[in-house]
This record gives structure tokens, sequence and C-alpha cells, in this order.
């Protein structure tokens, strides 16, 4: 099986530009993120296991990203049957389910420490992350748009929360607890450091910056506007200038019911919004392009919980068409799945995926 791709006219690294610039394209731009159970059997039935570049390439997909590996010295005791974060100091476990499994958070060091505790907790030095070899794959992309960064690049919520707990972190910022706080920038001044010394290396061949904060429910906020805006948008910012320093558009990846922020998003000078769950309040294709259309451009929106999951091929199809149509008149459309493509999927969803991308995903001349 294969995919039938749109006539191009452009190149991936132009295309995805201009649709950041919510400028007109050949067809969408188009992403790609999954589970690895699904994965296998998506790229098995490709014809493309064990070659991730060709996998990619028989997608369509536009996009490809670079990240330093930590090469540092783990400070972090390992604990029987659990795994650890070197870079971070979070613990998981795998859980196995029928289709596949994930890794669950667990253990959380910080939870209720003392402030001596939390203020001694290890953070790596941007020195410690090789970024020659970052770099060095730029080569192998060739006319592909490269990112810097990822969705849980600069978050601040999900971060501390995995060492913490979310209760402890959450009760944290709301009282600016300044412990809290220091580790917090600590963890901030590390990725800072790691994305300007690729930005320094890669000149003009990074195209833009990924940034995340999960800040919604399914229904409402995580935390109120006022508390954004007091804590967490200050410490945004700084990655958002080190991007505008290098002439670089932001994308900001943000679960749930984040449309609320969106507006103080364009203030702080980002360009797009990725995940976009259309089931969580105010996160509908026609709300989002209603509301802030020609002002930020969307990734995402094909939703991993709904007819690709649950429905047939032609259920998918339709879904991602309809998403298109709605999508596409404003321009400034990248076509993605919300969130990792889960392993309870259909692979031949997957296929109706991202045909409709390429049947129905063409601006025409």
């Amino acid at each position: 099986m294969r995919i039938r791709k749109a006539r191009e006219t452009m190149t991936s690294r132009e295309r995805v530009l201009r649709t950041f610039a919510l400028e007109r394209t050949d067809r969408v731009p188009i992403n790609y993120s999954s589970n690895p159970t699904i994965h296998r059997k998506f790229a098995d039935a490709l014809g493309t296991a064990g070659d991730h570049e060709a996998f990619l390439n028989a997608l369509g997909v536009d996009f490809r990203g670079i990240g330093a590996e930590f090469v540092g010295k783990c400070p972090f005791p390992e604990l029987p049957g659990l795994r650890v974060n070197p870079v971070y100091g979070f613990y998981t476990r795998w859980v196995e389910n029928e289709y596949g499994g994930y890794d669950d958070f667990c253990a959380f060091p910080l939870a209720g420490a003392s402030d001596e505790a939390i203020d001694a907790f290890p953070c790596p030095d941007p020195g410690e992350f090789d970024v020659d070899s970052a770099v060095s794959n730029l080569d192998r992309f060739g006319d592909r748009a490269v990112s810097c960064g990822g969705a849980g690049t600069g978050d601040i919520i999900n971060s501390i929360g995995r060492v913490m707990g979310m209760e402890d972190t959450l009760v944290n910022l709301l009282t600016e607890h300044p412990p809290t706080l220091r580790l917090i920038d600590r963890k901030l001044d590390m990725e800072l450091g790691v994305l300007a010394r690729i930005l320094e290396r890669a000149g003009d061949r990074v195209d833009f910056m990924w940034l995340g904060e999960d800040l919604g429910t399914q229904r409402a906020p995580m935390i109120g506007a006022e508390l954004y805006r007091r804590v967490l948008r200050p410490r945004h910012q700084r990655f958002i200038d080190l991007a505008k320093r290098h002439r670089l558009p932001v994308m900001v990846h943000t679960c749930g019911a984040s449309s609320w922020v969106y507006e103080d998003f364009v203030e702080m000078g980002v360009s797009a919004v990725d995940t976009l769950q259309p089931e969580a309040e105010g996160m509908s294709p026609e709300s989002l392009t209603e509301r802030f259309g020609g002002r930020l451009a969307f990734h995402g929106c094909i939703s991993t919980a709904g007819p690709l999951a649950y429905g047939s091929a032609a259920d998918a199809a339709a879904y991602c068409k309809r998403t298109l149509e709605v999508m596409m008149p404003r321009r400034g459309y990248f076509f993605a799945p919300t969130h990792a493509i889960q392993d309870n999927t259909p692979v031949e969803n997957l296929f109706a995926m991202y045909q409709a991308a390429h049947d129905f995903g063409r601006y025409g001349s």
C-alpha cells in the first residue's frame, strides 16, 4: 500500500514558512506523530520498516526536527523497576494495555519536599548536550522544514509536575514559592542555553522554534489568566525573544481548552498554535478560525480520539476532509494529528488520513 501524493510546486521549507506567514501554498504542510506500537504497524504496511526517513517521505511529511542529546552523567538514583530521565529527574514505569502500553509517571522525588531539597535538585549544564551531532543531522534533511525545541520545550507545569506532583506544582505556582520558581528558572536556563548553542551552530538552516505548555483541561483553563501573565508568560517570553533574535517563527503546543491564552500568544509574538483538540471547549475548527484566523497559524486539529481511532476508513477520510474545508480558507493550516496517534488506531484509517491530506489539502492553481 502507498499514499498517492499531491502534485508539488514548492519545497517543504517554502511550504512551511509560507504557511507560518499565512500565505498561499501548493498544498497544506503535513506532519506526523505516533506511539511506537502503531508506528511499527504503519511502517510495515507502507514497506518502510527500519527506515524512518523513507517512511516520512512516503507520507509527504514536510517537517523534521533537531535536538541535542544529553551526554552527561545521570545525577539521579536508579529505582527498581523504573526508568529515570537523566535530564529532568522524573521516573516512569511501563504499563501495558491490550494495544501496546505507556510510560506512566511515578515516584515524584520532590513531592512534599523541603525548600532545601528543591534547591538541591540537579539540573544539567547546557555544555552537557551534544550540539555538534544535532547540527550534523541537518545535512540529511535536504529541503525539509526544520524545527528546534519541541512540544515540551519551555514547559513549566508538566515538567515540574513530573517531579513534584501536580498538586504541589500548582499550589507553588499560585503562591510563587521561591524554591519552586528557582527550580523552574534553572530548568529554563538550561533549555535556553541548549537552544542558543544549536541556533548559533545551525545558522539559517533552522526554520522555526517549537515550544509547549499544557494550559487547559477538556472543559476549562488549567490555571487562571492572571497567574499565567504573572508567572508563566515572562518565562515563555524569553524563548520567543531568543527565536525572534534569529528571525524564527514560534509554534506553541497547548493541550485541551487553551484558546483562552491565544490573545496573549499573539501579543507575545507567537506565530502558530499546536494540538487544537477539537473536542475541548472552545477548540472547534470553526471557533478557532473565526476568532484567530489571519492572526495565528494552526497545527493539528485531527483528533486522535475521534473517527481516526473509532470510525471506519471512510469516516476518517470524511473527518479529515471536513477539517481541511474549515481550516484551509484562512490559510495558515498545518495538517497534523492533535497528539501522537494512539495504538488502538486501525492502520487503514491512517492511510485514509494521509491520503485525504493529499487529495483535499491542495490549494489548486
